[in-house]
């Protein structure tokens, strides 16, 4: 078989496939940009030891119909093309599906793929930093009102207040409570360290000695929200969470209690959240919206006690680099015979369980 040229992007014309030359790839990695993943230098690495198939995404049925072409050969697929079982089928070399958003959208056939040994990774472990120094960004603006007196300054008001008046409360050594233990919790805690909080975590999917051996307090999600002045929502959505964060919970919240939501839309019941934050029950900074972009019109841009962010905590280069980098050591300890070690790999208990969208501005 001769794989097809593409667009010249480091493609052997005319080269052999599977065994009798280089592994093939594919790199189909929309909505990420070929150029925001990988750096010159990794993508030379990628293309001396791999048979690169680039899929733009300018024409899709173009893409569609040279997927099809290379499957019977492909060694792994860099992206998340829609993948059902009779394509995984007819892909006997594939070793591994890359996943480079950050989700295990439900286009794959992943029952299909755990029968036939093929990887499916995630670059999730990417995000985790960059949001959680965002979620601890957002705290501290609950905490003081930075934003609030930024704007109040701009419209020559910051003396609307009197100094030392202001509802500002202290991150140190206050109660925080985090809903999630995974990516997200981890690299959040060390952040939180240097404030000395007592921090008690709700996570059903972890035993609560993990949690205690992190130095984490397991709790209920009723105590959790209840014993918590800061309140973060890092869970990933589910099939039984949706709206884990109901009116019911979200009333348990002490009073003047500080939330930031900066996982997934779904996990929190969001009329129930701007109920509380219009009564001055609850402040919020969110980042997440069941809807993307969220309607100009929508109550919340004009909510006193909301903090507002465009699903921007993760979004830095440095995010989408490292996610190069992952992938590049991840494919090629794969063509060594090892397993992959730096992205994150899917559990077959649960990546049925997650409810993902792609990052498109879809509603829930």
């Amino acid at each position: 078989m001769e794989v097809p040229a593409t667009d010249g992007l480091g493609l052997g014309i005319g080269a052999p496939a599977g065994s009798g030359g280089r592994p093939i790839v594919v790199l189909r990695p929309a909505p990420r940009r070929h150029d925001e993943l990988f750096d010159a230098a990794v993508r030379a690495e990628l293309d001396q030891v791999f048979q690169i198939v680039d899929l733009p995404g300018i024409d899709p049925d173009a893409d569609e119909a040279l997927l099809d072409a290379v499957l019977p050969e492909v060694f792994a697929i860099v992206g998340q093309p829609s993948l059902p079982r009779e394509r995984i089928a007819r892909a006997a070399r594939l070793r591994a599906v890359l996943n480079v958003e950050g989700n295990f959208l439900p286009n794959v056939d992943y029952r299909a793929c755990f029968e036939r040994g093929v990887h499916v990774l995630s670059a999730g472990p990417a995000f985790a930093q960059p949001v959680a120094e965002y979620a601890l960004g957002l705290a501290l603006d609950l905490a003081r009102g930075i934003s609030r007196e930024d704007r109040a300054f701009r419209a020559g008001e910051e003396a609307r207040v009197p100094y030392g008046r202001s509802r500002g409360v202290l991150l140190r050594g206050a109660d925080v409570g985090l809903i999630g233990f995974g990516n997200l919790g981890r690299a959040l805690h060390p952040l939180l360290a240097p404030f000395r909080p007592t921090i008690r975590v709700y996570d059903p999917w972890l035993p609560a000695a993990v949690l205690r051996d992190h130095g984490l307090l397991p709790a209920s999600l009723g105590e959790t929200v209840s014993r918590s002045q800061f309140l973060f929502v890092l869970a990933a959505a589910t099939t039984e969470n949706r709206h884990l964060l109901g009116a019911a919970e979200l009333a348990l919240a002490p009073p003047d209690a500080r939330l930031v939501l900066v996982s997934r839309a779904p996990v929190v019941d969001y009329e129930a959240l701007l109920e509380r934050v219009a009564g001055g029950h609850l402040r919020a900074a969110v980042d997440v919206w069941p809807e993307e972009p969220l309607a100009l019109d929508h109550p919340a841009r004009a909510l006193d006690g909301l903090v507002l962010s465009g699903h921007r905590a993760g979004g830095v280069p440095a995010a989408f680099r490292e996610i190069g980098a992952m992938v590049r050591d991840d494919l090629l300890l794969l063509a060594r015979g090892l397993p992959p070690v730096r992205m994150q790999p899917g559990a077959r208990e649960l990546i049925e369980r997650y409810r993902n969208r792609p990052v498109t501005g879809q509603t829930d």
